[in-house]
């Protein structure tokens, strides 16, 4: 069962797939894996204006568990986090980030343990939604030869849908994790995977991506 399923009218989702839409995406020769703005802002609800509270707490060990795989096969990682410098002078992602002393709050906030950076991982900051957007990100995907984004993070509503689209845009291969994105809110989250399935990229479970990694390394290997 799809998360967007108890949302859909019955019989929208077989029209659409018979006019062409939500065919499968493949995972390409070079993947890199995109964790978006899972800091201690999107998730702590109590500290933080813009934290995604439970639901966040709850999707964490499986962005963590993507991290882990990635790190094991020596899958290029990126991890953004907001720009404070940027946000005051530029503005934020949405409205509520307008404010300087929010925007420093919340994007001065550090990721959860759990996800604590390494030396050889690349730590974005961004001011708006989309980690494209005036950021060096399109030049590292470059370097590294990469052709496929598996995208996990928050909010699945904005700034994962925002890099989704761009990324798509870029001619990259998108997955989407699923039970690794996170959103303040249950609608938001199941309508914009639902439109992510459809045009952008395929929404396939942690697990089964964790899988399809494994076996994208052993594709060539004697």
């Amino acid at each position: 069962m799809a998360v967007w399923d108890e949302f859909v009218p019955a019989g929208e989702l077989d029209r659409l797939r018979a006019n062409g839409f939500g065919g499968e995406v493949e995972l390409g020769e070079r993947p890199c894996l995109l964790v978006i703005d899972v800091t201690l802002s999107f998730l702590d609800d109590t500290r933080y204006p813009t934290g995604c509270g439970q639901p966040g707490w709850d999707r964490l060990p499986a962005v963590v568990s993507l991290l882990d795989t990635a790190r094991e096969l020596g899958i290029p990682r990126v991890l953004t986090c907001g720009s404070a410098p940027d946000s005051v002078f530029v503005g934020g992602a949405v409205k509520l980030s307008g404010d300087p002393d929010v925007a420093r709050l919340v994007h001065e906030a550090p990721f959860p343990p759990q996800l604590t950076p390494r030396p050889d991982e690349y730590v974005l900051g961004k001011a708006k939604a989309s980690a494209f957007f005036g950021t060096p990100l399109l030049a590292y995907l470059t370097k590294h030869r990469i052709d496929t984004l598996v995208v996990a993070g928050t909010t699945t509503s904005g700034c994962v849908r925002a890099t989704v689209v761009d990324a798509a845009s870029y001619g990259f291969r998108v997955l989407v994790a699923e039970d690794a994105c996170f959103d303040r809110s249950a609608f938001a989250h199941a309508a914009n995977l639902f439109d992510i399935h459809l045009k952008y990229g395929s929404v396939v479970d942690s697990a089964v991506l964790r899988d399809r990694l494994r076996n994208n390394q052993l594709i060539g290997q004697p």
